[in-house]
């Protein structure tokens, strides 16, 4: 069983390593200067993120919601002290004000109604959102470079939203406050009040 998520965060190759490396220090340094208590990440996929957070004892409460079964089940081997249950993102199990923090990484780009999704993850945030897209064009040049769907022309089979910087902030400004913009190759990352 294999999740695209996964060969991500497992992959051998060094440069991926290095960009995924980079996204996950900057998304740790992100999170620390708004000093939650409380994160709930949306898209958790295996629960990588979440153990991240989870080793370096920095939040006293961390949850996951996740969509797929696949997803879920490999999470339950491969990090079974995170807390990850099933869920959707257009409607969270949670009421509103419910975590300090929501992070919704590498998710957006992959739905059919993003801006559905940006108010159910508003309406759960206390205060805080962190929330990450590819960086277009240049996602999808890094995956050429690395001979990942040729045929294609370096397009991710699962992505149906595709995102420059600019078009990105745009987006989450009609909901949000932005409060800051990172751009840890190949992805935008955005920190916004809700």
């Amino acid at each position: 069983m294999q999740t695209t998520n996964l060969e991500k965060h497992t992959t051998q190759n060094p440069i991926s390593q290095f960009f995924l490396n980079n996204f996950k220090q900057l998304l740790l340094e992100q999170t620390n200067q708004l000093k939650p208590e409380s994160i709930l990440d949306v898209g958790a996929g295996e629960g990588f993120i979440l153990e991240m957070f989870r080793q370096k004892h920095i939040i006293k409460k961390l949850e996951g919601i996740e969509y797929m079964d696949e997803a879920l089940n490999l999470a339950k081997k491969l990090h079974p002290h995170v807390k990850i249950k099933k869920g959707n993102i257009y409607k969270l199990p949670y009421k509103t004000d419910s975590f300090d923090i929501i992070i919704c990484t590498e998710v957006l780009e992959h739905l059919e109604y993003p801006e559905k999704a940006l108010i159910e993850l508003k309406r759960v945030a206390k205060k805080y959102l962190i929330l990450s897209v590819p960086n277009e064009p240049l996602f999808t040049l890094q995956r050429i470079l690395r001979g990942k769907n040729i045929l294609r022309l370096g397009a991710h089979p699962e992505h149906i939203q595709h995102w420059t910087q600019g078009a990105f902030e745009k987006f989450i400004a009609k909901q949000c406050i932005i409060k800051d913009v990172k751009t840890p190759l190949p992805w935008t990352m955005i920190t916004a009040q809700k």
